[in-house]
């Protein structure tokens, strides 16, 4: 368990030791490319025990109960990449992201812009997921919060996905946090951490040590880093480490599905829309 939860670790330094001594090779002295040779046959090794790592690793994880969480958005909002869909949601284990949900605002009588129409890349002012206010899913402390990276233009066309996706390989570089932009990590008073991510720029003053509760107002939806559109991407974990940590199943308190009169604790499924019903209310003293 203790070598899966580092294989990003070492599958990162792997990758950054394989291209260092490709881009490198022929410019160092003989008395140094030997043992860049050895350092980089070990590489490869530890990248195969990344690969197999993360592959085979998941199935020795144990069951874990769903823990019932404050929605981190009011109104209503369509359901991407979804654990009620499929697991791992997103493809992925990396970074905690195992039940990872994407959720995009489409308030009633208000068009969001459609993926292949239109410019390849948007001002996301564009959508009306931008700038909308997002909300602490528990009550619990800081532990870390982002809020520097800029917000760019969405990719609207296959052609600009398939640039994000190039963009990305170089984000993962720099590692999670170029990957979730402006983010908010926040520790449950249960131990379970809860990460919003894609945040607008600025949009948050909280500091690592400050104390929240849930439904408090954190941030805004923002498209920072590894983002097609405005969107507010959300995930529990079970270690303050985005390297470390492995997902935690989640279940949103309180929401009605689609058009649905009743509440319920739920997740929507993909293509799914959810409208938050009654989330803790932050008082004046907590806006942003």
């Amino acid at each position: 368990m203790l070598l899966y939860r580092v294989r990003g670790i070492l599958l990162a330094t792997t990758v950054v030791v394989l291209v260092t001594f490709a881009l490198f090779d022929s410019w160092l002295p003989q008395t140094v490319a030997g043992a860049m040779v050895w350092i980089a046959r070990w590489a490869l090794v530890g990248m195969v025990l990344g690969v197999v790592l993360s592959l085979l690793g998941p199935r020795f994880l144990r069951t874990q109960d769903s823990v019932v969480i404050c929605a981190p958005v009011q109104g209503r909002w369509l359901a991407l990449n979804s654990p009620a869909t499929k697991v791992p949601s997103h493809g992925i284990r990396a970074y905690g992201q195992t039940y990872a949900i994407d959720l995009v605002y489409e308030p009633p009588g208000e068009a969001r812009p459609i993926f292949g129409t239109g410019p390849a890349m948007r001002p996301p002012r564009h959508y009306p997921a931008f700038g909308q206010p997002v909300y602490s899913m528990v009550s619990g402390t800081v532990v870390r919060a982002s809020s520097w990276h800029r917000d760019h233009r969405s990719r609207s066309r296959m052609l600009a996905v398939i640039y994000m996706m190039l963009e990305g390989a170089f984000r993962e570089l720099g590692g999670p946090g170029f990957i979730l932009g402006n983010h908010v990590v926040i520790r449950s008073h249960d131990g379970v951490y809860a990460v919003i991510a894609h945040l607008q720029q600025n949009s948050t003053t909280l500091q690592p040590g400050q104390t929240v509760r849930a439904g408090q107002l954190i941030g805004r939806c923002g498209n920072s880093d590894n983002s097609s559109e405005p969107h507010v991407h959300c995930h529990l974990m079970d270690r303050a480490s985005l390297f470390r940590g492995i997902g935690v199943p989640m279940t949103f308190a309180n929401i009605t599905l689609d058009d649905q009169v009743a509440g319920v604790d739920a997740v929507p499924e993909n293509g799914q829309h959810m409208t938050a019903n009654s989330p803790v209310q932050p008082d004046s003293s907590t806006q942003l």
